[in-house]
């Protein structure tokens, strides 16, 4: 269908006009939500207790979504560890937990029955290097030192491609 000049303005001025409402636009400036799986084995690389993924790399407003997919796992955050200010949480065995993150920082988490099996994770927020040199140091046992060890590493490199 072709539209007129006069219909092609006044369509124009409708949308201008119901983007300056109060609320309007509220879901383009609301965050990205982030899916991470809870899992007792990873189907694709036969991992045990892992999340999936266990890194991300998120903007400040963005939602991470932790999914219990096989039963036993939860999600938590480790708050000796996280950026001054910032959120945390903490989510029962086998409930699905989400969380908006508004401060910039580095975010280690984990499985509470399964931290030290190595079920761990690491969300990198904005510019995460506000506590990312503390939270690297942190006191990790089991499994877990050797999975936090690979995940700082990854985040050293996208530390060193953003030039942070």
């Amino acid at each position: 269908m072709k539209m007129t000049r006069r219909e092609n303005l006044a369509l124009i001025g409708a949308t201008a006009a119901a983007t300056a409402l109060p609320g309007a636009g509220a879901a383009q400036e609301e965050g990205t939500v982030h899916v991470v799986e809870m899992l007792t084995r990873d189907p694709e690389t036969g991992e045990n207790q892992v999340f999936r993924p266990a890194l991300l790399r998120v903007q400040p407003g963005d939602t991470v979504r932790f999914v219990s997919e096989q039963p036993g796992h939860n999600s938590q955050s480790n708050e000796d560890l996280i950026p001054e200010g910032g959120e945390t949480w903490e989510g029962r065995i086998n409930q699905d937990v989400e969380v908006t993150l508004e401060t910039e920082g580095t975010y280690p988490y984990y499985c509470l029955p399964h931290q030290t099996a190595g079920m761990v994770g690491l969300i990198l927020v904005g510019d995460f290097t506000s506590n990312y040199e503390a939270a690297k140091e942190g006191r990790f046992r089991g499994r877990a030192r050797q999975r936090y060890e690979d995940l700082f590493a990854q985040a050293d490199e996208i530390r060193a491609e953003e030039g942070l």
